[in-house]
């Protein structure tokens, strides 16, 4: 049976970059400086492209995302889009705001399997209000094919809550 093994790094590290605007820590995290938070190293997201208002991540599938359909479950492509998404909100805030999605929404253009390969995904930035913005996101598979794509809403929160 295959096994696979997660690690990460205690999350409480990011406390320390509370200094640090959304841009600034995205980056931080995409050069290394900081470690990737707990979700990518669980599902395997990787920052590729870090900028105001826009983000690109990639994602190679393998089996352990799998439903019983012998798919990639939809809530793993939802939750890629759902995190494009949010970072690119995040790009827009200052240091010690935050955001929390209000709502996603996700429509699933083909299936996604392990000969899917590698699935790109872009969040941008549609409305950069003070207190809400919205996103939309596309997530593509190693042929360029649109596998899925989708919008949401975040509510941005001016003060950031510890564990």
């Amino acid at each position: 049976m295959p096994t696979r093994t997660v690690t990460w790094t205690d999350p409480a590290i990011y406390a320390s970059a509370a200094d640090l605007s959304g841009l600034e820590l995205l980056r931080a995290i995409l050069s290394g400086a900081l470690p990737r938070p707990p979700v990518a190293e669980l599902l395997g997201m990787r920052g590729l492209e870090v900028e105001r208002g826009r983000v690109v991540f990639e994602m190679e599938v393998g089996e352990y995302h799998y439903s019983p359909l012998n798919i990639v479950h939809g809530g793993v492509t939802a939750t890629l889009l759902d995190t494009v998404m949010g970072c690119a909100v995040f790009t827009m805030l200052r240091a010690g705001a935050g955001y929390t999605t209000t709502d996603l929404q996700v429509r699933y253009v083909r299936p996604v399997s392990v000969a899917s390969g590698v699935l790109r995904a872009e969040g941008t930035v549609v409305h950069a209000g003070s207190r809400v913005m919205t996103a939309e996101g596309r997530v593509t598979d190693a042929r360029g094919k649109l596998v899925a794509h989708g919008g949401c809403g975040c509510l941005v929160l001016t003060a950031v809550h510890g564990p």
